[in-house]
């Protein structure tokens, strides 16, 4: 496939006008060829431009032309597969079997997508007919459906150079709901993220769609993505990352002149409650699983349990003797970027100077991205009394807080910020006593699961992957699975007009066959006369 080292505007090289920069290898500290040229403020409006014209071509695509394009992509993706996890392996250090998984999941994701818009009932079309004898007075035709917003940017994540990035689940779902897409790639992965671009322009071009519903751009600093969300042709932003960028965002698309809706899933700390009875009946493999699932990754998934409270019982003593030595135990982990590094080391230093809290670490790892995983425990008073220490730690690490009073741990729970996931172990009869502590979570989260870790996410219709503020900035939304489209479309009504201009989800006979509402009743039948 090659690489790319210019941006992508409609399916071209953008000129070589900006300035160099080269991903680093993780794992060796290396600069790694070739050099990519950064986009320049032109090269954004020449892509948003683009993206608009073809949106008013994009926008009227049948769904079945849609969804092909989407299907050429993740066969695109499928066939160069090895390709990219080769390259992706070398700009994140993750492992081989993880990134090829990633792959099968990006595909998989557009191939839910063109399902889901094949089917066509995500557009919620909603009639109300026309009641002209009504008294006192009639009602008109009333009709509604969800249209496209317009040109949507898309922000890689430094996480998840596949799944959440240049192919990913927002750009899958913009184009699917009739959105053209122009993404900023990621600078900790640009030659992974110019091979699924030159994936995405040749599928473009192969199924005969507008060139400018896709554009690639490459920056290693601030000014492109900031002139992006700007531009008054976006009409919306995806982005998954940390809570600084993405309140960045919001703050830039709040604070335009028209304000447009900033889709931002910024992490979180993902609460773990282990319940008495789970304590009792699965002891010291309760220490396995959680540390696997605090370590998956390098502790660099935004699902990550990073906060665990432990009842005080006999049985917590193995647990957490367990967890000390599978911490201590542990060889080094390569997070994706310096940056990333320094921050990791940072935060695990602060907390050393904490009173109150304890650590256990592994031995010092060498390296410019090697880190050692440490294990944090406290009291829940003095949790309770550093709220700070909630808060995401991106890396190997997680904090287990003990408690002896439930009214504490339930103090605790309502005291909780938003978060992508909350997870409850325990028994049948835990979770009928502790009734109250789910009724809390479900205020508090996106996703509950009982009895398993949050780590690893099924893309599918029920999954919900957002949660509230700070987790996400909507929790009506998800960023992962089919619900993932409402995000980019929006709903239009259309009142007294005749049957041969209405789209044809609106029309009486139902000629696509979807899943409609109906005068209040939701049927597949045609519009009676």
């Amino acid at each position: 496939m090659g690489f790319a080292t210019l941006s992508l505007i409609a399916g071209r090289e953008a000129a070589n006008a900006g300035g160099e920069f080269r991903a680093v290898n993780p794992a060796t500290g290396q600069n790694m060829e070739p050099a990519f040229i950064s986009a320049t403020r032109d090269d954004v409006d020449r892509a948003v431009r683009a993206a608009q014209e073809a949106f008013l071509v994009w926008r009227k695509r049948s769904a079945p032309e849609r969804a092909r394009l989407l299907r050429a992509i993740a066969d695109g993706l499928d066939a160069a597969a090895a390709e990219l996890v080769d390259r992706a392996q070398q700009e994140t250090a993750l492992p081989e079997a993880r990134l090829q998984g990633e792959t099968r999941r990006t595909s998989g994701q557009c191939r839910l997508f063109a399902d889901v818009i094949e089917e066509g009932s995500w557009v919620g079309a909603r009639v109300d007919t026309a009641m002209p004898d009504r008294k006192p007075l009639p009602r008109p035709d009333i009709r509604s459906m969800l249209q496209p917003l317009g040109p949507i940017a898309v922000f890689g994540a430094s996480n998840f150079p596949l799944a959440y990035s240049v192919a990913g689940g927002d750009t899958a779902s913009a184009l699917a709901a009739g959105n053209p897409v122009v993404v900023k790639a990621h600078p900790a992965h640009p030659g992974t993220s110019a091979i699924v671009g030159r994936i995405i322009v040749e599928s473009i071009r192969s199924c005969g769609a507008p060139e400018g519903v896709f554009s690639l751009l490459f920056d290693s600093g601030f000014e492109v993505g900031q002139a992006l969300v700007q531009h008054p042709l976006i009409h919306a932003v995806g982005f998954t990352g940390s809570r600084n960028g993405g309140r960045a965002l919001m703050d830039m698309a709040a604070q335009r002149p028209d304000p447009i809706p900033c889709f931002a899933e910024m992490g979180s700390t993902n609460p773990v409650f282990i319940l008495p009875g789970a304590l009792r009946q699965q002891g010291k493999q309760l220490a396995t699983g959680l540390f696997g699932s605090f370590t998956l990754g390098a502790g660099q998934f935004c699902t990550k349990p990073g906060m665990v409270f432990l009842p005080s019982q006999p049985e917590t003593t193995p647990v957490l003797d367990e967890l000390r030595r599978l911490t201590s135990e542990s060889g080094a982990f390569t997070l994706l970027t310096p940056g990333i590094a320094t921050n990791y080391k940072r935060s695990l230093q602060s907390r050393r100077e904490e009173t109150g809290l304890a650590m256990q670490e592994a031995k010092e790892a060498k390296g410019m991205c090697a880190v050692s995983a440490a294990l944090l425990e406290t009291e829940i008073d003095d949790f309770l009394a550093n709220p700070e220490w909630s808060q995401e730690v991106f890396g190997p690490t997680s904090l287990v807080i003990r408690y002896q009073q439930r009214e504490a741990m339930m103090r605790a729970a309502e005291e909780l910020e938003g978060h992508l996931t909350a997870s409850v172990w325990g028994t049948d009869a835990d979770l009928a006593e502790y009734a109250d502590l789910i009724a809390i979570l479900e205020r508090k989260a996106g996703r509950l699961i009982f009895n398993g870790f949050p780590t690893g996410l099924e893309v599918s219709d029920a999954i919900v992957h957002g949660g509230p503020y700070p987790a996400c900035s909507d929790s009506r939304f998800t960023a992962v699975g089919s619900r993932a489209v409402l995000r980019f479309a929006r709903p239009v009504c259309y009142q007294g007009f005749p049957e041969a201009s209405l789209p044809d989800e609106l029309r009486n006979a139902n000629p696509l066959g979807i899943l409609r509402m109906i005068n209040g009743n939701t049927t597949r039948e045609a519009v009676s006369s």
